[in-house]
């Protein structure tokens, strides 16, 4: 069928073959007729081309010379609203259509009511689809009256569903700086390919059309269709053409480029849903955590704030300054088992809002964990999802966001806004882009393996994700792409584009890349949200780039968010953050430093400043110092009293920083942990068959060489654990015992049971002795005499040696077991006096004797020792004693920092050592 006349059609390749060209476009117009008074005119005749003897055009001045400054906007060659009802065919755009139709085209004059974006002819139209079920794509385009040669493409958020019409101001711009249609560009967008009241409404996604398109086949469409007529409206051909966008927008961006790389000169993609099946495969995984077993994960508003006040109280200060925002991220995430440990409920179970069940835990590790894809890939060959971090800063409750966790701990289904903001963008996608089954239960589908799902999750991925990490194309033709990321994002995870962003890397290398890509990385930003919203010119910088070839450095980000309106920060090239010089205010940028710290970013405080000696010994009896160089980290240890080997043994090596404040050693894995106080927790290889034996050591000891001696400030009640190794094998030592102001001492072991009780001077099972200085090796020999007699400092066997570490002051007793008759080992001891719950509190680093080191930590009666969470019941069997559970059933003592546990009969291991950092 014929159109009407009335609906003049452009042909593109004639207008791409006037190459944008004034003149040659209007012979092409003059020879269609244009510039006549009849219904098929199109455009009027141009103005004929300034010649010689030419009058001089605005701005020039009386005597002939150049225009000073720019030149005029070039102006329109046909009317706004002759645009109105004009069609282009299908062989306009680059992708299979049936065509465009500009639907309005109206003038709006510069005084209109309300417009603030100059005068400009605002233009509407549709792109019709292929398939005749699938919904048209709804265009917007703006073109102004003052045009600066130049254009800006607008990409879209969530599931889109409205048309993005180009009016918007500069996203994370300045607040004063005008919108970029009121600077001169024409702009455009379109609504993604079909059309809905919410943008989290996935149901568009049933048709194929319109899933493609809102993968990104839309964004060429459109750029086709506004680029036309941005030419036919102009008769020339945009000299600058950009793309902004920011969260599906920012994929937009992305994912155009890496399809398209010819069509865009520079490109700004902000909080990028880059790795979108990535995010929605995530947000199943937190609902199902959520809601798994009727809702036992489900966090209320009181229980996430707890959570979010928790992690600012242990980060907020790593960047120097406490300022509410925590921009040392990657310290702070190596705290997490701390803050966990310290968040969890007794026993577990959900005791309130001031702490959370292990289920709730979980859902903050699910939160929190990236996913790791094993079983299947993403497109591209992505295998991982970045997690969210909620331990590092990221918000989801309070005032600062209102993507929360929804009011219930079971949700609809299809989920509604009363459940977690995380989990209903999820459960859309899985109902309508991957099973489509309208009732589908997300909760039913497993992320790391999908089963009869898993080729289609893998065929979604390649129609809507930006994972591409070849922009080589893009570079190739000068392309400059920003990139800006909220570290506390609760939407789209930062750790996803991170993970893009060090692809592009390793795919084209760091100079290509710094060549063509600023990627910064925002402390304290959520999701357009959070507690730092940064204000800054990022369209400037970009044309500065493009244009002039001034690449961005480190610009100067201001504060939008209400309550810190106006406070200044660098904006920080990944991998730096803002760091406090630590001095001047808090709220000026001048103040802080871009830093990129080598290793653990967390100082050692613990690290002792200059080169020392610690004293101390190993579960195998052995007395031993330990000697550190700061500088170099070089370490040596020396044997002074054996049972296994011959004393001035020694074993050298150099630590290498792993974690916060602990070591690599060349000990059969050893690591060295330095601890407050002056405590070193270690480990020495065993003098046979291999591994290590764990070390506990002091840079100060209790000495008494004076005569007479005196032994009041260490004497008293204590309780004790260890482990003894005979031709038997291993078992764990605990009792209680006392040191006398004389040096002699007693042990007293509960036979009928653990070991632990009260001291009684007149217990059956009992071991004696004395104890005295031994000036040349700064440790205590120690004598054992007969069990029957009285309290003697004479005599007996020489059976082992005490070192007794003084920490702030405190003594730390260490007896080293040495016996001739082969039994050998290590006893801690600690005070015998009501142990209260929260004094032994902290993350640790233990070591068992069996030489595993792993983390634990003591958060009231709460203790988790590695992977086993049990709880605690205090000052049980004995004062100073607490009692763990069947969740890892044994006993530990606490002295000054230091912790030690014994297992049970049956249990694990028979001792573990460790030390509060």
């Amino acid at each position: 069928m014929r159109r009407a006349r009335s609906h003049a059609t452009l042909h593109p390749l004639s207008l791409l073959r006037a190459g944008g060209a004034a003149l040659g476009l209007c012979l092409w117009l003059a020879g269609c007729g244009g510039g006549g008074g009849g219904g098929t005119a199109f455009f009027p005749a141009l103005p004929p081309a300034a010649g010689p003897g030419a009058e001089p055009g605005p701005g020039g001045g009386d005597d002939g010379e150049p225009p000073v400054g720019p030149p005029p906007p070039p102006p329109p060659v046909v009317s706004c609203a002759s645009l109105a009802g004009r069609t282009l065919p299908p062989s306009a755009i680059g992708l299979p259509t049936q065509g465009a139709t500009v639907t309005s085209a109206e003038p709006v004059a510069v005084d209109d009511p309300a417009n603030l974006l100059g005068a400009y002819c605002r233009v509407r139209g549709t792109i019709q689809s292929v398939d005749p079920a699938a919904q048209s794509i709804q265009f917007a385009l703006n073109l102004p009256a003052q045009w600066n040669g130049k254009t800006i493409h607008f990409g879209g958020g969530g599931f889109n569903g409205r048309l993005i019409d180009g009016t918007e101001p500069l996203r994370f711009g300045p607040p004063d700086k005008p919108a970029p249609l009121a600077l001169g560009y024409a702009t455009y967008g379109d609504d993604s390919g079909h059309q809905s009241g919410s943008i989290t409404d996935g149901r568009f996604a049933a048709n194929d059309e319109q899933l493609a398109n809102y993968g990104g086949l839309t964004l060429k469409k459109t750029r086709d269709v506004a680029q036309a007529l941005v030419l036919a409206y102009y008769g020339t051909a945009p000299k600058k053409t950009y793309f902004l966008g920011t969260s599906t927008g920012g994929r937009d961006a992305l994912a155009y480029i890496q399809r398209w790389p010819a069509d865009y000169d520079g490109v700004i993609a902000n909080e990028p849903a880059l790795n979108y099946t990535g995010t929605r495969l995530s947000n199943v995984a937190v609902g199902r955590a959520l809601y798994a077993n009727g809702g036992a994960g489900w966090m209320n508003v009181a229980k996430t704030l707890l959570v979010q006040r928790t992690v600012l109280q242990a980060c907020d200060r790593l960047d120097g300054a406490a300022d509410g925002i925590v921009s040392n991220v990657e310290s702070c995430r190596q705290l997490n088992g701390q803050i966990l440990a310290s968040l969890r409920c007794s026993g577990g179970t959900d005791a309130g809002d001031g702490c959370l069940s292990d289920a709730q835990l979980a859902t903050v590790r699910a939160i929190e964990s990236p996913l790791e894809f094993t079983t299947y890939a993403l497109a591209h060959g992505v295998t991982r999802a970045g997690g969210y971090n909620l331990l590092e800063g990221a918000l989801v409750a309070g005032p600062y966001t209102t993507r929360d966790l929804g009011t219930r701990p079971v949700p609809a289904n299809p989920a509604t806004s009363a459940d977690a903001n995380m989990y209903v963008t999820g459960d859309q996608w899985v109902k309508h882009f991957v099973t489509r089954i309208e009732n589908f239960d997300a909760l039913g589908f497993d992320p790391l393996d999908p089963g009869p799902y898993a080729a289609r999750v893998t065929e979604v991925s390649a129609l809507t994700d930006a994972g591409d990490p070849n922009l080589a194309p893009f570079f190739a033709r000068g392309g400059r792409l920003i990139l800006l990321h909220g570290l506390a994002d609760e939407v789209i995870s930062p750790n996803s584009t991170i993970d893009y962003y060090q692809r592009v890397v390793s795919a084209l290398g760091q100079a290509a890349v710094d060549e063509h890509v600023r990627f910064y990385t925002v402390p304290g930003m959520g999701h357009g949200t959070g507690v730092f919203i940064p204000g800054w010119d990022s369209l400037a910088a970009l044309e500065a780039w493009v244009e002039q070839g001034l690449a961005p450095a480190t610009p100067v980000a201001m504060d939008t968010v209400a309550g810190s309106f106006g406070r200044t920060r660098p904006l920080c090239r990944f991998p730096a953050w803002p760091k406090y010089r630590g001095s001047g205010s808090l709220d000026a940028a001048v103040n802080y430093a871009c830093v990129t710290e080598v290793g653990d970013p967390l100082a050692c405080p613990s690290l002792p400043a200059s080169p020392a000696t610690y004293k101390g010994g190993n579960t195998a009896g052995e007395e031993l110092r330990v000697q550190i160089d700061p500088a170099t980290l070089a370490y040596t240890v020396t044997i002074d009293a054996s049972a296994q080997r011959a004393a001035g043994t020694q074993r050298s090596g150099t630590l290498a920083q792993q974690g916060q404040c602990s070591y690599t050693s060349g000990e059969d894995g050893a690591l060295f942990t330095f601890a407050p106080g002056g405590v070193l927790l270690g480990g020495v290889s065993a003098a046979a068959g291999g591994g290590f034996a764990p070390l506990l050591a002091f840079q100060n000891t209790f000495e008494n060489a004076a005569s007479p001696t005196v032994f009041n400030p260490v004497a008293h009640i204590f309780n004790a654990v260890g482990v003894q190794q005979d031709a038997g094998g291993t078992a764990a030592y605990a009792a209680a015992g006392r040191l006398r102001n004389a040096g002699t001492f007693q042990y007293c072991r509960d036979p009928g049971g653990t070991g632990f009780m009260v001291y009684d001077a007149d217990c059956t099972q009992t071991e004696k002795g004395y104890i005295t200085y031994n000036t040349a090796r700064g440790a205590f020999d120690l004598f054992t005499t007969s069990p029957t007699g009285s309290a003697t400092t004479t005599g007996g066997t020489l059976t082992g040696s005490m070192v007794i570490g003084l920490v702030n002051g405190e003594p730390v007793p260490l007896h080293l077991v040495r016996d001739p008759g082969g039994t050998t080992g290590m006893r801690l001891v600690a005070e015998q006096q009501s142990l209260i719950a929260g004094t032994a509190d902290g993350a640790y680093v233990v070591a068992a004797v069996n030489g595993e080191q792993r983390d634990a930590a003591v958060a009231g009666s709460s203790l988790q020792l590695g992977s086993a969470t049990a709880s605690l019941s205090y000052d049980v069997p004995a004062p100073g004693v607490a009692q763990a559970d069947a969740g890892r059933p044994g006993h530990l003592i606490y002295n000054s920092g230091v912790l030690g546990f014994v297992s049970d009969p049956g249990a694990n291991a028979a001792l573990e050592i460790g030390v509060r950092h």
